[in-house]
């Protein structure tokens, strides 16, 4: 007798499954209910309609359809696995790692739920559980090509240089011509402090593609240059992908506080919020979430539309540009704001000079440039490439930049800016006076 034979439901459910996957939601719904008809406590009939209301964005009946199956189905696997990538989908981070390391003790040789386990680790930040769950599944397939390059990019981002590079090397020896491989490559050499031994897989990219400002950035980094600024084209992508889960990551996991310490600075200043602020790499719109509503106008500029749109969510931003801050600064006409913000901006933004100069001129008189670095030596260079990948300023040149801007009193105070692998990571914070 055949599988279709001995389940009649099963019909219902892929079609179900097709038609969902195609948008058809109201044919789904009814082919869902016939097969409910047939077997009213059947787990995948609700596992079906938690995928169908999330795609019709009832997140309340999502969640309901995939308990109901997990409740039918304790230890079914495909239930659990839903809710879970539902549950990190949604930024309910602790309640979907506990299902994920639940699930794959229940199927270790699942390699579906590998995949998943693995993508709700990334999602929730949990680098080091990734990597457990991947080293896995490479004893279940050794070799395999995706898996390894994901080692080797979480290896990395854990400060495991030696083995990330190997795994990064041997792809890049098994496929040339890859040039994601050959990316990973150079990202890794950058974060193990060795751009040098990127300078072949660099090549290699240019050759590629001569006019890819980020591989006129890798080749710069590998020739022992520190350029002055990162692409937009690396960073937008970089915060694009991180945009829905960045709140949740940045301010619970790396304990991010500097937009509250900053909005209270603002506002012991200015308790009447009678103010206009730039908000310059706005992101997500953590400042003005801090701020409240002004009684003046908050303009957010971001490299990356998907922060923005997280951002807009607020509703407090009066108008967003998507533009890098230079352009942004200078575009922007004189005496137009009382306080310009630019938290974590410069990591990214590197050289301040001009940035800092055209500040000046389009604050008010009286007004504030309140911004953000990490510390590099005083015995250093002003300017400093991380191997994460961040700028690094120097103190005293900052604060000469702003003296010379024109700013009458610059104020540096120390800061922990965030943690990173739960060591703090040291910085400062200016805010500079221009003159009534």
């Amino acid at each position: 007798m055949s599988a279709i034979a001995r389940d009649p439901n099963i019909k219902h459910l892929i079609k179900a499954r097709g038609q969902i996957a195609k948008g058809d939601l109201k044919n789904a719904a009814l082919t869902l209910n016939q097969a409910n008809a047939r077997w009213p406590q059947d787990p995948r009939v609700f596992m079906l309609g938690g995928l169908m209301a999330e795609k019709a964005g009832h997140l309340q009946g999502a969640f309901e359809s995939l308990r109901k199956a997990v409740a039918l189905a304790p230890d079914w696997g495909p239930g659990l696995l839903e809710l879970a990538l539902l549950l990190a989908r949604q930024n309910q981070f602790q309640e979907a790692v506990e299902i994920a390391e639940r699930l794959a003790l229940l199927e270790p040789g699942n390699l579906q739920v590998l995949a998943g386990v693995v993508d709700i680790a990334h999602r929730s930040g949990h680098t080091a559980m990734a990597v457990r769950h991947l080293r896995r599944g490479l004893a279940l397939v050794p070799g395999d090509v995706e898996l390894r390059r994901l080692l080797a990019r979480d290896l990395s981002e854990q400060g495991q240089h030696d083995e990330a590079l190997a795994l990064w090397s041997a792809l890049v020896a098994e496929n040339p011509a890859d040039s994601g491989f050959l990316r990973g490559h150079v990202q890794a050499c950058i974060a193990a402090g060795k751009p040098a031994q990127a300078q072949k897989s660099c090549a290699a990219l240019l050759a590629q593609a001569p006019e890819d400002p980020v591989c006129q950035y890798y080749a710069q980094l590998a020739g022992g240059q520190t350029p002055d600024r990162q692409p937009a084209e690396l960073v937008r992508p970089l915060f694009d992908d991180l945009a829905e889960s960045y709140d949740q990551h940045v301010v619970r996991s790396l304990k991010y506080q500097l937009p509250r310490q900053v909005a209270d600075k603002i506002i012991t200043r200015h308790p009447d919020k009678k103010i206009n602020v730039l908000d310059l790499g706005c992101g997500t719109g953590l400042l003005g979430v801090c701020l409240g509503r002004l009684d003046g106008f908050l303009i957010g500029v971001d490299l990356s539309m998907k922060m923005l749109e997280q951002a807009a969510r607020h509703q407090l931003y009066d108008r967003f540009h998507t533009v890098n801050l230079h352009d942004a600064l200078r575009a922007t006409p004189p005496g137009l704001y009382q306080v310009i913000a630019a938290l974590d901006v410069f990591i990214y933004a590197g050289e301040l000079s001009l940035a800092i100069a055209d500040a000046h001129r389009i604050l008010t008189a009286d007004g504030l440039l309140i911004l953000s670095c990490e510390t590099a030596s005083e015995t250093g260079p002003d300017l400093v490439l991380l191997p994460a990948g961040r700028y690094a300023h120097k103190r005293s040149h900052v604060q000469a930049l702003c003296q010379a801007a024109g700013f009458d009193a610059v104020e540096i105070e120390d800061s922990v800016l965030r943690y990173e692998n739960h060591q703090p990571v040291a910085g400062f914070v200016v805010t500079a006076h221009k003159p009534a």
